[in-house]
């Protein structure tokens, strides 16, 4: 009795950034500033922050993507919300967000209490302003040269990544972080093993034969990892894939 009642650290949102933006679109925009805050992605003299849609629902449990996307959709066709691409990789279309503090004219957004230390999106551990499961892709600033630590690194990312790619459903299991992970000790970084799920993705997509091997036991093997990095598709080789 009492266990969806207030135990933890609610979710706040202020009634009167609710009125000016929406509820839905509020809540997006205080959980937005709380990681602002707490950032370390500087580009233009604006603190950013970034991930994928997938990631940004880890947070929000109680809405589909869909609802998400729209609040996030709305922010931006409102101008509440920036977003940009800072990405050094030219395959990743990961979103970058800034608040536009200036249209708010100066709404204060109130500070969230911290709960089940969900993972940050900006490399700074903290505990988050929702009572969430803890974070997979957000472990760290998802970035293609992360120098986060081992324990740090956002395995979940490439695996979200893969099956963005191919269109597969692979799941952030203990066998799959031990093969990306041993290959980030290796000293491989976030946009290397992105890299080579494209560089495979675009040699096998329509190799019948081909494609079952398009799965993280074949692409992260220590065997064949550094090939599979170093074997740049046709497609690229001819200027048809990154232009």
């Amino acid at each position: 009795m009492g266990n969806l009642l207030i135990s933890e650290p609610p979710l706040q949102v202020l009634p009167s950034l609710a009125v000016k933006v929406g509820l839905n679109e509020a809540i997006v925009l205080q959980q937005f500033h709380y990681w602002l805050n707490r950032s370390n992605n500087e580009r233009d003299g604006y603190k950013w922050i970034y991930n994928s849609y997938t990631s940004w629902h880890k947070q929000f449990p109680f809405w589909s993507i869909k609802t998400l996307k729209r609040a996030i959709t709305s922010l931006e066709k409102d101008e509440f919300l920036i977003s940009g691409n800072y990405n050094k990789a030219g395959f990743d279309k990961t979103k970058w967000y800034r608040i536009n503090y200036e249209k708010l004219e100066g709404q204060p957004l109130g500070q969230n209490g911290p709960t089940n230390s969900p993972e940050c999106p900006n490399g700074v551990a903290q505990n988050g302003p929702t009572n969430t499961n803890r974070l997979p892709e957000t472990t760290t600033e998802i970035t293609t040269n992360s120098t986060a630590s081992a324990d740090q690194f956002p395995w979940q990312e490439v695996i979200s990544f893969l099956n963005e790619q191919t269109g597969k459903h692979f799941r952030n299991t203990d066998s799959n972080k031990r093969l990306i992970m041993a290959r980030h000790k290796e000293g491989f970084t976030l946009d290397e093993m992105k890299t080579v799920i494209v560089n495979q993705s675009l040699k096998w997509e329509n190799d019948l034969k081909m494609n079952q091997y398009l799965r993280p036991s074949t692409l992260f093997q220590a065997s064949k990892f550094e090939g599979y990095l170093n074997d740049v598709p046709r497609q690229q080789q001819q200027g048809g894939w990154f232009d």
